[in-house]
């Protein structure tokens, strides 16, 4: 039963991107990407977010949505996440305030209606083999779209983690908010608990979502400085919101954070916030 209520969530998705897509890019001819956000990208993935939630039984928990900076306050945001599945890719631009631009490989864009979308969009694609090039094109881009009201978000891990594993953290994210004043959330995510990696079978249960406080730059700080603060968070909170998949944890610490887990289930929430999104593209947002 498991299987088939993946099978029928991956083919919702599959299915439901051709028409979406195709809408968008002929309507990307007479609009900014701005409006195609509010317009077709939020609300097609916020569909199968849902689907995946009722017929795959995925659902998820939210701490710290107060720390997201209002819809009308235009100031730098970069997201630094944990990645662990394809749900966060889903997930984060169906609830978040501000469009996104994401930074990603650029082969992503030869996959078929997906990555041609994907180009009609204001968004970063690099070359990971030319790092020099790929950093140049960041920090120009970054600072541009962050300026038209877009946050930007990285994973700095740079590909899906294992549960319970931890990938190098590259200083991509660190470097651009060090470069142009940009506060970084770091966001915990325990999505490998329900969607693995490699693989489109889903297993029923809760997701935790914590997001932190902004932290700004400090003069001075570096981007590796910048970078370790950001992971200690990231990986510190992991540990608190999927502590079973982190079983060699000191066990003094675990004893702590399973005191915390009674905390942030008290100060979840099950739904993402509704910031009105439809209706809401003006000439101010999108300059």
């Amino acid at each position: 039963m498991r299987f088939i209520r993946s099978i029928i969530v991956f083919l919702y998705t599959a299915a439901s991107v051709v028409p979406v897509a195709t809408a968008l890019l002929v309507i990307s001819l007479f609009v900014n990407s701005h409006r195609l956000w509010w317009l077709f990208v939020r609300p097609w993935l916020a569909s199968v977010i849902w689907v995946a939630r009722w017929v795959g039984g995925v659902r998820y928990r939210i701490r710290g949505l107060e720390n997201l900076p209002e819809r009308s306050d235009n100031q730098r945001i970069i997201l630094c996440a944990k990645h662990q599945s394809t749900w966060e890719t889903f997930f984060f631009p169906s609830m978040m305030p501000h469009p996104l631009a994401y930074v990603f490989k650029r082969e992503l864009l030869r996959i078929p209606f997906f990555g041609w979308s994907m180009a009609r969009l204001e968004m970063v694609h690099i070359d990971r083999s030319a790092r020099s090039e790929a950093w140049n094109k960041v920090a120009t881009l970054g600072v541009q779209l962050m300026d038209r009201g877009k946050w930007i978000i990285m994973f700095p891990e740079g590909t899906r983690a294992p549960r319970g594993g931890q990938g190098d953290y590259k200083t991509g994210a660190s470097r651009l908010a060090v470069a142009t004043g940009a506060s970084v959330i770091p966001i915990a995510v325990a999505s490998g608990r329900c969607w693995p990696r490699r693989t489109w079978r889903f297993i029923p249960g809760t997701i935790d979502v914590s997001i932190g406080e902004p932290i700004k730059p400090l003069p001075d700080q570096s981007p590796s400085e910048l970078m370790v603060q950001i992971e200690d968070w990231i990986e510190r909170e992991m540990r608190l919101i999927d502590a079973e998949a982190y079983p060699d944890s000191d066990p003094i610490k675990q004893a702590i954070e399973r005191g915390r887990k009674a905390e942030f289930l008290r100060a979840s929430s099950y739904e993402a916030p509704d910031f009105d999104s439809a209706e809401t593209s003006t000439d101010e947002d999108t300059r």
